[in-house]
């Protein structure tokens, strides 16, 4: 990923082919970023699946990747900048026609921004008066892993810019950061995005897990945690899947995860 503040892209790849069961009413992080407490319904009256098995699953795995629009943070970073930039409703209908399987996931994000169209200016605003909020409990659990000597590595369709913080924020260095990257020309307007990296497109976080097992041992044991459809076909090539519902739950992912939790905590072996 580009470590620029000023390169960025990046959809909100969780909401892709679900509904929401609820939407965020609370999400409480722990060493937050900003934003207020949050906290969903539905994760409140969700039971998580194999919990105790799914520790079991991270305490073997040597690289945890993580989804990161309503898993890492609360929020779904490119809803969040639309509504900033006054495109709120415009926006939530192209998604609303992508997850009915209208588009591809390309083509919804290439509409998306479009439509957004921010300005470097307006995105180094958003940054600043909009922090991403962190989820409960998610930065203790990444300190966890780390202190177990694991690799952890952030993939979202998203933006980089907008994901560089919350990895700051988390200690995860941005070379393990694959997110979009949006394109600006020399007045600081919004130009396009950078369609060769792998989060661009329908299979991105299962290409990306492959980089990182390329880069890696390949014996490696990975695991990719996340809230949406792109994280559970990320397997293969990740191991394991661990579905997280602590923002939103998304039925049909709950549904065919053999691993599910509603807490960071559920985690860590307790």
């Amino acid at each position: 990923m580009s470590g620029s503040v000023l390169s960025l892209a990046r959809p909100a790849a969780a909401t892709n082919g679900h509904n929401l069961l609820a939407k965020q009413l609370n999400c409480n992080g722990n060493g937050t970023t900003g934003g207020a407490a949050k906290t969903t319904v539905a994760s409140a009256i969700t039971p998580p699946k194999q919990p105790q098995l799914a520790a079991k699953v991270i305490q073997q795995s040597q690289i945890v990747c993580f989804d990161v629009d309503s898993t890492v943070i609360c929020e779904e970073g490119i809803d969040e900048l639309a509504e900033y930039c006054g495109k709120g409703s415009e926006v939530a209908r192209v998604t609303k026609e992508a997850m009915g399987g209208a588009m591809t996931f390309q083509d919804a994000l290439k509409i998306r921004l479009n439509i957004i169209r921010p300005t470097q200016q307006q995105v180094r605003d958003f940054i600043q008066e909009r922090p991403s909020t962190l989820s409960k409990n998610v930065k203790r659990f990444v300190s966890h892993l780390k202190a177990e000597g694991k690799q952890v590595y952030l993939i979202s369709g998203g933006f980089d810019c907008l994901i560089a913080p919350v990895a700051n924020e988390l200690g995860i260095p941005l070379k393990n950061v694959y997110a979009n990257q949006m394109l600006f020309d020399y007045l600081g307007d919004y130009d396009s995005f950078d369609i060769n990296q792998p989060t661009s497109r329908s299979g991105g976080k299962a290409e990306a897990i492959a980089l990182i097992r390329k880069e890696n041992n390949d014996d490696s044991l990975i695991t990719m945690i996340g809230d949406g459809a792109t994280d559970l076909e990320a397997v293969p090539p990740a191991n394991y899947f661990i579905g997280f519902g602590g923002n939103v739950v998304r039925p049909e992912v709950y549904r065919r995860a053999q691993y599910y939790v509603t807490d960071f905590e559920q985690l860590m072996g307790q």
